[in-house]
């Protein structure tokens, strides 16, 4: 990944210098362009931000500084809101168009708070009164910068994220993918750990892969799953062991925390794991060391740790099968991903996707599909998820004889699936609350009575869907 503007960014007190007038400053540098029609009061700007390490520009006018925000990229503007042609405020809207992630912190003489106000309304990040202090213009800019750091970060991870959706990673422009990918976005560059949940081949691994990528750690990504791994084994597995330390044991091993060193570890289906080794697990994740099986002494790890799960947690904490400090502790953001059925509109995408990748790999020229085997596609509900879409899709290509993929290469259970109805219908004038009712039910009946997942279709939180079923209930017994 492209480094982010932090690490590109020269901090206060770094050598640097302006360059030359009417050029733009080299892509590398952090610019930060001061507007005033007052030349004085500029060039003495320009001397304090310069001394503190920064490349500094100054425009005479808002035309000059909307000029140079074009051919190069503008971290922090400082501009006087008083000004011919165009004031500080018409300024402030046309950055917000042409440059979104610069900062832009606003000078006064007239240092109302009505005037503060109406400026960060209009999207100003801060505001300086005149006469200046040189302490309070290098506070401003620094954390004006800081700001424009985080922007132009958070606009490089959606590019990444993108170019993963158009790749091998993500695929999918629903609803309900749409929030995992927006959630996916904002925990990214964080170190809390995530748990993945969902049924089997939604894509948990696809996602956590993705998760690493963007996340900006250098470390490798290992995936381990918990359900393949005898219980016998799998503490050694995961934490290593000392030579000597059970029978086998010739050498001693690193385990996967220990290779994952400042990357990312996926526990694959984490509801599997032994409930004695859970509590180790909770020790590692909370002291950031590990202890190998016969060693004396701890190892330090630098790990982000993502977890996923097909089953349940919450039903197994209460059933005393999973540590229930443990599922708090992996559970700090949670991620539920949708089944394919609650995505149709996916398919197609989906589809297209996998043509085009196993049509590569078997040296097939690229084929397409006819209208009668991708209605089949979207009528089949899915029970094995994207992994049989996938495998079906396969399949087809392999056995197709000509160049159009129809109804008749696909296995019989997709080709002869009905289309299920998920439309709901209503007469003119219906209730609101009778309307949500019968949203809520059917989208129930869709989800096999999954709470979780209908909520995440209904676009609401959990909570919300379980005070309005509550409500439902409560009316359906006053009107008996």
């Amino acid at each position: 990944m492209a480094a982010s503007p932090a690490s590109s960014a020269q901090p206060f007190g770094a050598t640097s210098q302006s360059a030359p007038a009417g050029e733009a400053a080299p892509v590398g540098r952090t610019l930060v362009v001061v507007v005033d029609d007052d030349a004085a009061n500029a060039a003495s700007l320009q001397k304090i931000l310069q001394r503190e390490g920064l490349t500094c520009e100054v425009a005479a006018d808002g035309h000059k500084a909307l000029a140079l925000l074009r051919r190069a990229r503008v971290a922090v503007l400082v501009t006087d809101l008083m000004m011919p042609q165009i004031d500080g405020f018409a300024l402030l809207q046309a950055v917000q168009h042409t440059s979104p992630a610069t900062a832009v912190v606003v000078m006064t003489a007239y240092g109302t708070v009505e005037t503060a106000v109406a400026a960060m309304k209009e999207g100003a990040y801060d505001f300086l009164t005149k006469p200046l202090r040189r302490a309070e213009v290098v506070r401003a800019v620094s954390r004006a910068l800081e700001r424009s750091s985080l922007r132009q970060e958070n606009e490089e991870l959606r590019g990444e994220l993108a170019r993963a959706g158009r790749g091998r990673e993500i695929i999918g422009n629903s609803a309900p993918m749409r929030l995992a990918i927006d959630l996916l976005e904002q925990v990214a560059t964080a170190r809390t750990t995530v748990l993945l949940a969902g049924e089997s081949g939604t894509g948990k691994e696809v996602f956590a892969r993705a998760l690493h990528r963007i996340s900006g750690r250098h470390g490798p990504f290992i995936a381990v799953n918990c359900a393949a791994i005898p219980d016998t084994l799998i503490e050694s597995e995961l934490f290593g062991h000392e030579r000597g330390a059970f029978t086998g044991a010739v050498t001693t091993t690193s385990g996967k925390f220990q290779q994952a060193h400042e990357g990312t570890l996926l526990l694959d289906e984490i509801g599997e794991m032994p409930l004695g080794l859970q509590a180790k697990l909770l020790r590692v994740l909370q002291e950031g060391e590990v202890q190998r099986v016969g060693g004396a002494h701890p190892q330090r790890v630098d790990v982000r740790v993502v977890a996923a799960t097909n089953r349940d947690l919450e039903a197994e904490v209460q059933a005393g099968r999973f540590r229930a400090d443990l599922f708090y502790r992996l559970n700090v953001i949670g991620i539920e991903l949708p089944p394919l059925r609650a995505r149709g509109e996916d398919v197609s995408g989906l589809v297209q996707h996998f043509l085009r990748r196993f049509c590569a790999q078997n040296s097939k020229p690229n084929l397409s599909i006819a209208a009668d085997a991708m209605q089949a596609l979207h009528n089949y509900p899915w029970p094995g998820n994207v992994r049989e879409l996938e495998n079906v899709v396969e399949r087809a290509v392999v056995l197709t004889r000509g160049d159009i993929i129809t109804a008749t290469d696909l296995p019989d259970r997709v080709a002869k699936a009905e289309a299920s109805s998920r439309e709901i219908r209503f007469a003119v004038g219906t209730p609101l609350e009778e309307i949500e009712r019968l949203a809520i039910a059917e989208t129930l009946k869709l989800t096999d009575g999954d709470k979780r997942r209908a909520a995440l279709l209904l676009g609401i939180g959990v909570r919300t869907l379980y005070r309005r079923l509550g409500d439902a209930e409560d009316a359906s017994k006053t009107q008996v």
